[in-house]
């Protein structure tokens, strides 16, 4: 579906250095707020307490929120299962077993209302943070390899370096913007990353895909001409996509309440840097890396005469 088209190309390549260098620039200082600044870890890498609370009447979340921060508990409250079941996560408090910081929990919120019922209570210990960091981590990997893989099946290895350089670019970036503001990297943030992974990857493989295809139709462009002709001609494609999806991600942004707060933030910065990677970063990859039309279109193959066959007549 097109609501519009291009029909004058634009000359992307023309400006291939001038984007990654704007890119490498951005990389190079996410890289560099992650070593400084880290990332700030949520409960479950860190290790804490989760309570579980029940309520006869959907519960405030929100005055729940203020009352524990008046108290001095700094901790996550989200609704679990339903709007009458609350889930805080509580970070670990030097001197403090778990059952007493949880029984400190259920007389506040006793406090504030009377029908509240702690269902149960768990601690979380640094270890399994630690464990759920490194599994984190290695999804990350296992799924930069499967892509690699793929688009190298696919297409041909010089897509699929490029397309897993640009996106991993996004996941840093990322990272980065986590590290400088110095936002809470939770379980959600992490499962958001790798949803941009592979959303970076779908536009990656559209642009592949009709670059693939041009080379066999444009026999006569150079390869910058057949790369900008295909940027060019998924533009609405690109458009309709990536706007949908971000006026989706925008909703939960301003309407889903802190759960989803930097779970959409996450998504947001992924689906701009996305867009960005896979016309303006993976496809001048490409192109430096020496992708030819031979690659794609074979020699026509040229009949052999009847001397060759059957041999000379005397």
């Amino acid at each position: 579906m097109e609501f519009f088209k291009i029909r004058r190309v634009i000359p992307f390549m023309r400006h291939a250095l001038v984007f990654n260098v704007i890119s490498l620039v951005t990389f190079l200082a996410a890289v560099f707020f992650l070593a400084h600044k880290g990332l700030h870890l949520s409960v479950e890498f860190t290790g804490g307490t989760l309570v579980e609370v029940a309520y006869k009447e959907p519960a405030n979340v929100e005055a729940i929120r203020a009352a524990l921060d008046k108290a001095g508990f700094k901790g996550e409250v989200q609704n679990f299962g339903s709007s009458r079941a609350v889930l805080i996560r509580l970070p670990i408090e030097k001197e403090q077993s778990s059952s007493a910081l949880s029984q400190k929990v259920a007389e506040l919120l006793k406090a504030q209302d009377a029908s509240a019922e702690v269902r149960r209570v768990e601690f979380v210990g640094p270890q399994v943070g630690k464990e759920l960091y490194e599994y984190g981590a290695l999804a990350l990997l296992v799924t930069a390899a499967g892509i690699v893989v793929y688009l190298w099946i696919r297409f041909e290895w010089r897509f699929g370096l490029a397309a897993i350089i640009a996106n991993l670019h996004d996941v840093v970036i990322i990272l980065g913007c986590f590290a400088l503001f110095q936002w809470e990297f939770s379980l959600p943030v992490l499962a958001a990353v790798l949803a941009v992974l592979g959303y970076s990857v779908n536009e990656s493989v559209v642009v592949f895909d009709r670059v693939r295809e041009n080379f066999r139709k444009m026999r006569k462009a150079s390869v910058p001409e057949v790369i900008d002709s295909a940027i060019t001609g998924v533009i609405s494609r690109t458009i309709i996509t990536h706007g949908s999806t971000q006026a989706m991600v925008t909703t939960m942004l301003i309407f889903g309440g802190p759960a989803l707060h930097y779970f959409a933030l996450a998504l947001t910065i992924g689906i701009c840097f996305g867009i960005y990677s896979s016309v303006l970063v993976a496809s001048p990859l490409v192109m430096w890396l020496g992708v030819d039309r031979s690659q794609f279109v074979r020699p026509a193959k040229r009949p052999r005469g009847r001397d060759e066959n059957e041999g000379a007549v005397v």
